[in-house]
Formats: structure tokens, C-alpha cells, sequence
């Protein structure tokens, strides 16, 4: 039984607010907002450093110039309906100003001038020449790695020469002994030539160089020579031949600029005539000083490389017999 005559225990407890056992949360409020701050800060920074200067003077072309004046004309919004601030010749425009001064001659003369101080900037034709240069050397370093890459084209590494010329990019592919290129007396290419002219050819559309193509015979002369055909005509199918399956490895037509048979005028082992290194196709891919002066758009015309010592035919060589 309870006893109506005992009196409750009460417990009073304090509880004190506005603070941890840290002490206020006020500062972590602060805190956020001002890391907050600086990460927008430092995203602004970044955004400005990687942006471009075209970029950059869009955007603040963008801002100093509204819509309305944009569309208008005029110095400020306010300039389309009222006369004031205009101190123009023409204070009858409801649209827009005309500067003191500013009249239709006076324009055209400013933006002539500004023409003429465009095209008296110097042409950076050194960096232009040295940037070509370096897209020429990392395309030698994709050959090289395409030919080590493939088992097939590796084993005819010691038929593939490449270097970098006053003109271009040089790719020769020479005969070896037991090992050429050609049939006997013939622009017949072999299996193994056709399958690296069209690696070689995919793999030069990459770039936007045009290219020149050279054939080129040893010393040995045709036994009787009927009808003058000799080493410049087979040369010359022999380039061609070799131009066909560079488009037909995927390189634009358009990019072959040059196809020429040599014979045996520039042998590539001058103290060997007969050796069978001086057979090959030269392929140029040609930098742009080369480009301008095989299409004569520059005084260097004349020091360029004759455009045809012998005749580029396309048709198939007539029945004749190499020296062997």
C-alpha cells in the first residue's frame, strides 16, 4: 500500500543551451562560408589561367558591351533616349550615337589603317617551320614504331630508310640483295613491298603535307632497249605503281603532288652504280617551304627539284628485259 502521507522526490536538472561542451557553433558557420568563398575563388583563378586571350577578351567585350547597346549602338544604355550624353553631330538619333567627329570617311580610314597594321606584323615563319618540323620527326617515330610493331613489316626493317631532310620527312624503300621490290624488269610490285606502301600510306594521311615520289633504277642498262623504253620509263611506272598503293592503303589522292622517274641519276651508293640499294622509291613528305617552291608560289621555284626528268606514266611497261 502506498502511503498518501510520503511526498514525491522531485530532480531538477539545469540544462544550459546555446553552446557545446566545445563551447559556441557559431564559427563553424563562418568557417564554411569562408572556405566556401575560397574554393569559388580558387576555381575562378584556375578558369582565368586556363582560358585563352581570344577567349578572354570575348568574354569581356561580352560584359562591357549589353544587349541593348550591342543591338543599338552607343556608349551606354541610356544613349537611345537621350541627347545628353551623345555630344554627337547628330543629335536628331533616336538610336544610338555619333561620336564628335566620327563621321562615315573617318571610319573607313581607321579601319583602313587597321589593315594595313595587321598585315605589317611579322609572320613567325621560324616557329611555323619548327613546329612542321616537329610533327615530321613524332610521323618518322610512328613509322618506325608501326614497322616494329607488325611481324610482317619488321622483317623487311633493313628495306625502309627514314630521315628528315631540308625538304621533309624521307621514306626510302630499297632493294636488298635476294630481296627486291619489283619483279625482274617490271613495276610488278611484291607481296611484302605492297603490304608497307599501304601501311606507310594509311599511316602519312594523318599529316596535311603533300608528298613527292621518286623512282629510281641501279646503273645496269636494258640489253637492246627497243623503242628508247630504258630505266627512265620503268622508273618512272615503278613510282607510280608505288603511288597507287599508298592511295590504296588509304591516303588521299589529292595529297600526292608529284610523281617522277629518276633512272640511275641520283644513286643512293654513288661509289657503287650497280648496288642494289640504288633500286628504291623515295617518298617526300614535303614541308611547306618545298611545297611552295615545287608549285613556284616563291623565288626558291627555281632551286627546286626538276618536276619531271623522265615521262610518269600510268599504263602498264611494255615487255622488257633488266640486266640482272
Amino acid at each position: 500500500m502506498s502511503d498518501d502521507t510520503q511526498q514525491p522526490i522531485v530532480f531538477r536538472r539545469i540544462v544550459r543551451g546555446g553552446h557545446d561542451g566545445h563551447g559556441s557553433t557559431a564559427w563553424k558557420i563562418a568557417y564554411a562560408d569562408f572556405v566556401t568563398a575560397m574554393m569559388a575563388f580558387f576555381l575562378l583563378l584556375w578558369l582565368l589561367g586556363s582560358t585563352s586571350e581570344g577567349d578572354l577578351k570575348g568574354i569581356a567585350d561580352f560584359f562591357q558591351s549589353p544587349l541593348k547597346v550591342a543591338q543599338q549602338g552607343g556608349r551606354g544604355a541610356g544613349d537611345s533616349s537621350s541627347i545628353i550624353p551623345g555630344g554627337g553631330e547628330d543629335l536628331s538619333r533616336s538610336i544610338g550615337q555619333v561620336k564628335r567627329g566620327d563621321t562615315e570617311a573617318q571610319r573607313r580610314i581607321i579601319n583602313l589603317e587597321a589593315a594595313r597594321a595587321r598585315e605589317a606584323v611579322p609572320v613567325d615563319i621560324e616557329g611555323q617551320e619548327a613546329r612542321e618540323r616537329a610533327r615530321l620527326v613524332s610521323m618518322k617515330g610512328r613509322i618506325e614504331a608501326l614497322i616494329e610493331a607488325s611481324p610482317n613489316l619488321r622483317a623487311f626493317g633493313d628495306q625502309i630508310l627514314l630521315d628528315i631532310t631540308s625538304e621533309g620527312l624521307r621514306v626510302q624503300i630499297v632493294d636488298v640483295q635476294n630481296r627486291p621490290m619489283f619483279d625482274l624488269s617490271s613495276a610488278e610490285l611484291r607481296p611484302h613491298a605492297r603490304e608497307l606502301l599501304r601501311a606507310i600510306g594509311k599511316s602519312l594521311n594523318d599529316l596535311p603535307n603533300t608528298l613527292s615520289l621518286s623512282g629510281h633504277t641501279d646503273a645496269k642498262p636494258y640489253a637492246g632497249g627497243e623503242r628508247g623504253f630504258s630505266n627512265w620509263e620503268l622508273s618512272a611506272n615503278r613510282a607510280n605503281a608505288a603511288r597507287r598503293e599508298l592511295i590504296a592503303g588509304g591516303l588521299s589522292p589529292d595529297r600526292v603532288l608529284r610523281v617522277v622517274g629518276l633512272a640511275d641519276t641520283q644513286p643512293l651508293n654513288a661509289e657503287d652504280p650497280f648496288d642494289p640499294s640504288n633500286r628504291r622509291i623515295t617518298i617526300i613528305v614535303m614541308n611547306k617551304r618545298t611545297e611552295d617552291a615545287v608549285l613556284g608560289r616563291t623565288p626558291e621555284a627555281a632551286t627546286a627539284e626538276p618536276a619531271a626528268d623522265g615521262p610518269a606514266a600510268d599504263g602498264p611497261a611494255e615487255p622488257v628485259r633488266e640486266e640482272p
